[in-house]
């Protein structure tokens, strides 16, 4: 007998199923081996905390900007940056997504996104507790580090989600309603009626 395979079910968390395969397994990844070299160091290597320190702050830097500016991009179409004005010096934030009529997010690149995103917070939330907890104040300096860094960009993707789902459903309601037309119609209307 022989016994036929089974496709993964859309949006199951299979690599296989991704529409960036290689964007997905560099994110993954970047995501895991920061933890990693942390984890390893901390309990294996710690005769060497300066190259485990140099090493995993160098792969937070990488994760960092491969998730604000290719990842997030190329897997969920959102992106963010901030701006400075130079007149007051006030930053902003600024949130881009896709347009959802044009890119269709694949179901298997949101959800293994979306995990990996708020998973690694957590992470490293128990990990300074554990530093805390067996009184290791040195790594608890890396994990401070690593702890901004992803929770600015959780933070950041999260609004950014927010604002693509909030400006989609303005657009919806409005151009679904067919309110622009009317609108647009009535101004121009009443500009040659005059």
């Amino acid at each position: 007998m022989e016994t036929a395979q089974q496709a993964p079910a859309p949006g199951a968390l299979s690599w296989k199923l991704s529409t960036h395969p290689i964007t997905l397994l560099t994110f993954l990844f970047f995501r895991i081996s920061s933890l990693l070299v942390y984890i390893l160091g901390l309990r294996l290597l710690t005769f060497n905390f300066v190259m485990i320190f140099i090493i995993t702050i160098l792969l937070l830097a990488i994760d960092f900007y491969y998730l604000k500016n290719i990842a997030g991009r190329r897997l969920v179409g959102l992106r963010w940056w901030n701006e400075v004005d130079t007149a007051t010096g006030e930053g902003r934030w600024v949130f881009e997504s896709a347009d959802p009529e044009t890119r269709e997010v694949n179901a298997t690149d949101k959800r293994f996104f979306w995990i990996a995103l708020y998973a690694q917070p957590v992470l490293w939330i128990l990990l300074a507790i554990l530093a805390l907890v067996s009184l290791e104040f040195i790594w608890l300096t890396l994990v401070v580090i690593a702890l901004v860094l992803t929770i600015t960009n959780t933070l950041a993707f999260s609004r950014c989600d927010k604002f693509s789902q909030a400006s989609g459903f303005a657009s919806n309601a409005i151009y679904g309603s067919g309110l622009a037309r009317s609108l647009a119609g009535g101004v121009i209307g009443g500009l040659f009626r005059r």
